[in-house]
Formats: structure tokens, sequence, C-alpha cells
């Protein structure tokens, strides 16, 4: 199941990606960092550390990517390693 990329903050629905990539940054969420290689997407990390590449957008914006699925060799990828964590922290958001 993919995790929810937006929350609803003062019944505006908000996107988490700029929370996450702060989160990160503050080191509030765990993560693993990879480098990436050549000829893989951003999905297919997501799958391979989440079992669902549509939670590709959480790697995105942990790893302050702007583009999307595809990523050249050699980007350093934050990957966020516990989802439990994540989805607490999101919700944490809406709760704001």
């Amino acid at each position: 199941m993919a995790i929810s990329r937006y929350v609803t903050i003062n019944d505006t629905e908000v996107q988490v990606s700029g929370f996450i990539y702060r989160a990160i940054e503050d080191e509030l969420l765990s993560y693993d960092t990879v480098i990436s290689k050549e000829g893989m997407r951003i999905d297919q990390y997501a799958y391979k550390y989440y079992e669902d590449a549509d939670d590709w957008w959480l790697i995105a914006a942990a790893s302050g990517i702007g583009w999307w699925l595809q990523v050249p060799p050699g980007i350093v990828l934050r990957i966020p390693n516990n989802i439990t964590q994540v989805e607490k922290f999101i919700q944490t958001i809406g709760e704001q």
C-alpha cells in the first residue's frame, strides 16, 4: 500500500514532500544512503526497498530530487528506512 503524498491542513490538501525533505535534513527520520546506478529509476528503488513502486516520491522527497523517475548514475539517494516512522511523521503533519 502506497504512502499518502498529501495531508489535509485547515481543509486544504497539502503535499508532504517538503516536510519529508526537512525531516531528513534535521535527522528526524532515519534513512539509508544509496548511490544510484546506471539504468535504475527511483520507482525501481522504491519497489526494492518498500515493495511498492508508487512510493518513489518518498525517495525523491528525502533526496531533494526535483525531477521524476529517471536519475543519472552517481546521485546520492536518501531512502527512509522505517515506513512506520514516516507514516507517523506524515500523520503529525496533518494534525498541525
